[in-house]
């Protein structure tokens, strides 16, 4: 009966440091680094999502001007979203395969979102890249 208590007591304790915000700057415990890694990524997801917006709305204006009677090339944004689509895929395979020299402990999602962090960093680039150019 005492060894329940205390699993609930610590099981109560881990529910409550879940919920507390992090100073990611301090983060000490693998659970704490893991979500400021994962924290990391949402933020750089969203700007990634923010970032396309602005260069598929770029790309759709692009499209607009072309002269279809002389131009069969495939329109800028198809182009733009079949890329984005690999470039997903490609991001999601490759750091998942690189998290693989965790596989298995607590350090694997950090790694993960580690490495997605980084890769989206650059992808926005790349999509800032295509709206900067004439």
């Amino acid at each position: 009966m005492i060894a329940i208590a205390a699993a609930l007591l610590l099981a109560q304790a881990g529910a409550s440091t879940a919920d507390e915000p992090i100073n990611c700057d301090k983060a000490l415990t693998q659970l704490e680094m893991n979500r400021c890694a994962a924290r990391d990524f949402e933020s750089s997801d969203a700007a990634l999502n923010a970032q396309w917006a602005e260069t598929a709305a770029r790309m759709k204006a692009l499209d607009a001007q072309i002269d279809r009677e002389h131009d069969k090339q495939p329109g800028y944004f198809d182009t733009l979203l079949n890329g984005q689509r690999a470039w997903l895929t490609f991001r999601d395979a490759q750091c998942l395969s690189e998290s693989f020299l965790a596989r298995g402990g607590s350090l694997q999602p950090m790694m993960n979102a580690q490495c997605k962090t980084y890769l989206t960093e650059l992808r926005i680039q790349q999509l800032r890249d295509l709206v900067a150019t004439p």
